[in-house]
């Protein structure tokens, strides 16, 4: 879960200031927020409703196969959004 503190191509720092990641919580809870209700959609419609200890289940269980990808890109959103971050295609493969 370390993300190095800067990028090995550009150098931009992943970090501009102390505490900057706090706003990616956002971020992540819009994620979760999301699998949550497409779990619950799917469920419903494709499961034919079934009881809500599934649900539960089931969203709690997709949610810990997915955090670590949320964690990387709610930091990445977060970061292009606030930090001022742009793409630069000299630095693409």
């Amino acid at each position: 879960m370390e993300m190095y503190e800067k990028c090995p191509e550009c150098k931009q720092t992943y970090e501009p200031e102390p505490g900057f990641y706090y706003g990616a919580m956002f971020v992540s809870y819009a994620f979760s927020a999301a699998i949550t209700f497409i779990t619950g959609f799917v469920l419903y419609n494709f499961f034919g409703n079934p009881d809500t200890w599934v649900y539960m289940a089931v969203v709690t269980v997709a949610v810990a196969i997915l955090w670590p990808v949320m964690f990387k890109y709610s930091r990445a959103i977060f970061l292009h959004i606030f930090g001022g971050i742009r793409f630069d295609s000299k630095y693409t493969g």
